[in-house]
């Protein structure tokens, strides 16, 4: 695995088994919401809904629940 390799990497995944073989080997890990999440933060991106948007067209699994908290989080109303 490239991420034991390189001391400081963030993994990126969001598949259960993928992250829970990230944590058995300790590894820090992100979603791909919580990379969304700080890009906004960073300034990196202007709004993050057209986003979210554009990877459920892409069949992006997300509850509608967890879409209204990221967006919460991203403060965007």
């Amino acid at each position: 695995m490239l991420a034991l390799e390189s001391p400081g990497a963030v993994v990126i995944l969001d598949d259960g088994l993928a992250r829970d073989i990230a944590r058995a080997h300790r590894l820090p890990l992100k979603g791909t919401l919580g990379v969304l999440i700080e890009a906004k933060q960073h300034g990196l991106i202007r709004e993050l809904k057209p986003l979210l948007d554009q990877l459920q067209e892409l069949r992006f699994r997300l509850a509608s629940h967890t879409r209204t908290a990221v967006i919460k989080l991203a403060c965007e109303s």
